[in-house]
């Protein structure tokens, strides 16, 4: 094992070949020398800010090289990147910025958090230090977190979930998520997702060139990996259908043989569409990972498995499972309860800035989700706890509708929920983002209940013209739920 720090480890990648490209965003690309220099000399800019070792830098930046010059920045000097949306609403960004007790926010005007927190460092999004800052390295430093994103989970209010790992790299281990040295990743997500986040940071780490889209776009997703060969590619569900749907002249043109994995996660993959990408591109390629941002345990599966084991998750390649009833019994394979994950590692994975874990005891926590095991150990999901819909007595889950009524060739995407019912409790009801000339709401049911049985049949439903789930394939129903009762 031979430790070193994030910050190190970048300078040496670019010493050993400064000319390799580093991060590709839209029309520009930086190498590693670039990379360090533009780093070095923003990481002085903080400082001379007056932030340092273990203090929080809000980036509030979209998709850009910039991002990582930010994140390259606060390694530089030991501080911690703690990214958002770059289109959050002020309260929003006050509220988090607040919680963590942020010493600058990268990305917004100067003013833009309010007379309140006037003492917070603003930094424009496409700010340059002056010239006359040095860009010759710093002396090392270690963050003691490496990232700090937030979550609003099932409160809606924001919390921080601040890793438990410091900015350490051990240049013996293996990539956690399977990139190789000097390889290519392509990113389509939103980088202020933790997903995104992390494949992208591993990229660096490990010297990959990091071809990040502006934002999602399917047939650009292929001409990225096409054009750079691509080795890796992180997707969502949502993604996958909207690259799936383009005509299949378009879709079979790009040269895609570069590519050794297609990971896919976040949000549950619908066994259709999982089976369409078996199909297209090898199940030896195709590869999914469930875990939370706390990052307590991790499961893998491979389209390989997952064509014997159909729906699964995988097994854990860390941490432990195992799944309970509603008082902390164990429950048998085969019957679905909530799942509870403990870490196995010598230190906290995580902690929470603003809320608090659900925990049974002995160091099981749960991230809200139900599902079950089958006999040979691989984990299926069920839906989160609290968006289950009980309808006259029956447990109906949103995510097993909305993968049926995703199947029709005509919706864009969807969000099941429930609405109060006097007779029933709740009702189904699906908002479905499709043109309701080109299918109505009978002919989407008809289809539907060809798929469900009849008390999983949504009794509304609602057309929309706006996407209801982000690039990275995250829908919030209780927002939605909340917008209609």
């Amino acid at each position: 094992m031979a430790m070193v720090s994030y910050a190190k480890r970048l300078a040496d990648l670019a010493a050993a070949e400064p000319d390799r490209p580093v991060v590709t965003c839209g029309p520009t690309t930086l190498t590693r020398a670039e990379l360090e220099r533009r780093g070095n000399r923003f990481a002085r800019d903080l400082q001379a800010r007056g932030i340092g070792t273990g203090d929080f830098v809000t980036v509030a930046v979209p998709n850009s090289v910039e991002w990582f010059v930010a994140y390259v920045a606060c390694w530089k000097i030991g501080a911690t990147p703690q990214q958002v949306s770059a289109r959050l609403p002020q309260r929003e960004l006050v509220d988090i910025v607040t919680l963590a007790g942020s010493k600058a926010v990268v990305g917004v005007e100067p003013d833009a958090l309010g007379r309140e927190l006037s003492h917070v460092e603003c930094i424009p999004f496409g700010y340059e230090p002056p010239a006359s800052i040095s860009d010759e390295p710093l002396p090392d430093a270690v963050s003691p977190a490496w990232k700090a994103p937030t979550s609003g989970g099932s409160t809606g209010r924001p919390k921080l979930i601040v890793s438990g790992d410091p900015s350490m790299f051990d240049t013996d281990a293996p990539s956690i998520v399977l990139l190789e040295p000097n390889g290519c990743l392509v990113m389509p997500g939103p980088l202020f997702h933790n997903g995104p986040g992390v494949w992208s940071c591993q990229g660096l780490l490990y010297g990959n060139h990091v071809v990040v889209l502006p934002r999602f776009d399917a047939e650009a997703t292929l001409a990225a990996i096409a054009e750079h060969g691509a080795d890796v590619v992180y997707l969502v569900p949502t993604m996958m259908k909207r690259i799936l749907r383009l005509p299949d002249d378009v879709r079979l043109s790009y040269d895609l043989s570069s590519l050794r994995i297609v990971w896919h996660l976040a949000e549950p993959c619908p066994a259709w569409l999982k089976e369409a990408w078996i199909d297209w591109l090898g199940p030896e390629r195709i590869f999914e990972l469930y875990a939370g941002t706390e990052a307590q345990g991790v499961t893998v599966i491979t389209g390989t498995e997952w064509l014997e084991h159909r729906g699964s998750v995988g097994r854990p390649t860390s941490g432990e499972f195992m799944v309970t009833d509603e008082v902390g019994n164990l429950l048998p394979p085969g019957q679905q309860g909530e799942i509870w994950i403990r870490s196995t590692s010598a230190a906290p994975t995580y902690r929470y800035v603003g809320a608090e874990p659900r925990t049974l005891g002995d160091g099981w926590e749960s991230l809200g989700d139900n599902g079950w095991f089958d006999e040979d150990g691989y984990l299926y999901l069920g839906d989160r706890m609290q968006d289950m819909i009980l309808c006259g007595g029956s447990n109906v889950y949103p995510a097993e509708v909305e993968a049926a009524i995703q199947e029709h060739p005509a919706v864009r995407s969807v969000a099941v929920i429930g609405l109060p019912d006097e007779d029933k409790g709740n009702v189904v009801h699906a908002i479905v983002e499709a043109d309701p000339t080109e299918v109505s709401a009978a002919e989407l049911l008809a289809f539907v209940g060809e798929r469900l049985v009849t008390y999983k049949l949504p009794r509304t439903v609602e057309f929309v013209d706006v996407p209801l789930r982000d690039d990275a394939g995250k829908v919030r129903r209780s927002a939605l739920r909340a917008e209609r009762v």
